[in-house]
């Protein structure tokens, strides 16, 4: 299967007030991108770690309603922060304000502080792992039972890139696989979901290949697509106002990598 590049942007909604983060997800479909992610956090990341943020999914029924074209979705939602069937709903809901225009983006999740201070149990990586595992059928159960129902059927994006369980859990459920690391990282990251599509019965090719980007650097997007990552994502945060700059670059080079 021959996937046209795709361009992705990842409002990260930490160091912002709330118009800025709406500013610069009406500025990004207006420049051209194909999809407008955030990220499931409650405090920052990166610079002070008490700093202003924002949460993930009231932000996206917010994304859904200042646009009009761009997928949205959350990359990626943690499965531990809410049970599966209300995040189905959730997503849902989110689908239908947005007109179809939803990807659930799931992980296992893995900042303590996101646990510890709301309350959730933040386990072991194999706890969470096994958290991620349960979910993935509930949600996609309860999509089938919910009224009315997705206005389609929802893409699900898997992050991470655990060998063992995680790219196996990708084979099994998910539409989009989306790993970070250099071109050589993504390449291997890729044969091993191969490998897990091949035991678990999947054409390899029905899912999509996606990575992160230095927004600074348009000229690695050739080596990720080359070890078959098509979708790439920059990721920008309210310390320097979002400033977008560095996606003319990319779309101009994603449009003359589609022949468009």
């Amino acid at each position: 299967m021959s996937r046209p590049v795709r361009i992705a942007v990842d409002l990260q909604q930490q160091h912002a007030d709330y118009a800025q983060i709406r500013a610069a997800a009406v500025r990004a479909e207006e420049m051209g991108v194909d999809i407008l992610f955030n990220w499931d956090h409650f405090f920052p990341l990166s610079g002070d770690p008490d700093g202003k943020h924002f949460e993930c999914w009231t932000m996206l029924a917010s994304f859904a309603e200042v646009t009009e074209r761009v997928e949205i979705g959350p990359l990626v939602s943690a499965v531990g922060y809410r049970k599966p069937d209300l995040l189905a709903d959730m997503a849902r809901t989110v689908d239908h304000i947005s007109g179809g225009r939803l990807i659930l983006g799931l992980g296992a999740g893995w900042f303590e502080r996101d646990y510890d201070e709301y309350g959730y149990d933040f386990g072991t990586a194999g706890t969470r792992l096994t958290a991620l595992r349960d979910a993935l059928p509930r949600i996609e159960n309860r999509w089938a039972q919910l009224n009315p129902p997705p206005t389609r059927e929802i893409p699900i994006l898997i992050g991470g890139g655990g060998e063992r369980r995680t790219l196996r859990y990708t084979a099994r459920h998910a539409d989009i696989w989306h790993g970070f690391g250099r071109p050589d990282v993504i390449r291997h990251k890729n044969q091993v979901l191969d490998d897990w599509c091949a035991r678990e019965g999947r054409d390899p090719d029905e899912i999509e290949r996606s990575c992160g980007a230095n927004p600074a650097k348009p000229e690695s997007g050739d080596g990720y697509v080359e070890v078959g990552a098509t979708l790439l994502t920059l990721s920008f945060d309210g310390r320097d106002n979002y400033d977008l700059s560095p996606l003319n670059d990319w779309i101009a080079w994603r449009d003359e990598r589609n022949g468009s």
